[in-house]
C-alpha cells in the first residue's frame, strides 16, 4: 500500500501544471491541503485492516509528522453512512508538499510488510482518492473521538460563493457551538481532485450521540425559516451524503 500511494501521488504531480502548484504555494498560511483515501472494504475484515495500518503505515506517518514532512494524519472507521468503510488522510501546508509526502515517507518493503500489504488489499480491494483544500475552520487541536462528514454535490459555477457563505455567515455560528462545547472542531474544504463531491464539511465531538444532537441544533441555527443565505447555499450545494466516522488513529 505504501507503493500504491507513492505511485498515485507521482501521477497527480505530473498532472498539475507548474502554475497550479505555484498557486498552491502562495495560499494563506492558515490553509492546508488534505489527501484523503476512502476505502471500500469487507465489513467483516475491517478491524483486521485497522491492525495492519497500525503496523505498516502508522510508524511512517508518525515519523512524517515528527520531521515536518506532513502536518497531521489519521485513520477513520465507518460508523454510519455510505459504502466507504475506512478513510485515511494526511495534511500538508502546500499542494507540492502534499504530493511529495508519500515518496518522502515510504521505505523499502520487506517480505513481511509485503505480505501484510497483500492482506490489506484483499480486505479493502478498491478506493477513491480526493485532494481537499481547507477553506475555513475552527476549534481545538483535540478533535475528540467522533467525526461527522458531509460530502456536498455543488454547482461548480457558484461554489466559491458557497465558500463565502460558510466563512462569513455559517462560520461564526460554528465557532459559537465550539465555544459552548457542543463541537470540538469544524472544517470547510474545497475540491481539488477526486470524484463528484465538491465540498466537505467536517465536525468532531466527544461522542456520536452528542455530536448528532448538536448537529441537529446547528442545522436549525444555519437554516432558520426565511433565511435568504440558507436558501442561497442550498441552491448551490443542493445534495449531499453524510458519514459518521470513528477516529481510530490520529497524529497529532
Amino acid at each position: 500500500m505504501k507503493n500504491a500511494h507513492k505511485y498515485i501521488a507521482l501521477v497527480l504531480l505530473g498532472a498539475f501544471p507548474a502554475a497550479t502548484l505555484a498557486q498552491g504555494e502562495e495560499q494563506d498560511a492558515s490553509k492546508s491541503y488534505i489527501y484523503a483515501t476512502y476505502f471500500y472494504c469487507d465489513a467483516g475484515g475491517s478491524e483486521r485492516a485497522d491492525e495492519i495500518i497500525k503496523i505498516i503505515n502508522a510508524p511512517d506517518f508518525d515519523k512524517g509528522v515528527k520531521d515536518g514532512t506532513i502536518n497531521a494524519w489519521g485513520w477513520l472507521a465507518h460508523h454510519t453512512g455510505g459504502l466507504w468503510r475506512r478513510a485515511q488522510y494526511y495534511t500538508a501546508p502546500t499542494l507540492s508538499a502534499l504530493l511529495d509526502a508519500p515518496e518522502a515517507m515510504s521505505g523499502d518493503s520487506d517480505a513481511a510488510t509485503k505480505k501484510l500489504e497483500a492482506e490489506f488489499a484483499s480486505i479493502c480491494p478498491s478506493h477513491q482518492d480526493y485532494i481537499w483544500e481547507r477553506e475555513s475552520g475552527g476549534g481545538s487541536d483535540d478533535r475528540g473521538a467522533a467525526s461527522f462528514s458531509v460530502y456536498y454535490v455543488c454547482d461548480e459555477t457558484r461554489e466559491e460563493r458557497a465558500d463565502e457563505i460558510f466563512a462569513k455567515d455559517f462560520g461564526p455560528i460554528l465557532d459559537k457551538f465550539v465555544e459552548d462545547g457542543k463541537f470540538t472542531s469544524w472544517g470547510w474544504n474545497s475540491h481539488w481532485v477526486g470524484g463528484k463531491y465538491r465540498r466537505l464539511q467536517t465536525l468532531t465531538g466527544t461522542d456520536h450521540k452528542s455530536l448528532l444532537a448538536a448537529r441537529g441544533e446547528l442545522i436549525e441555527a444555519m437554516y432558520p425559516e426565511g433565511s435568504e443565505v440558507g436558501m442561497e447555499f442550498t441552491s448551490i450545494c443542493g445534495s449531499h451524503e453524510d458519514y459518521m466516522w470513528d477516529i481510530v488513529l490520529e497524529t497529532p
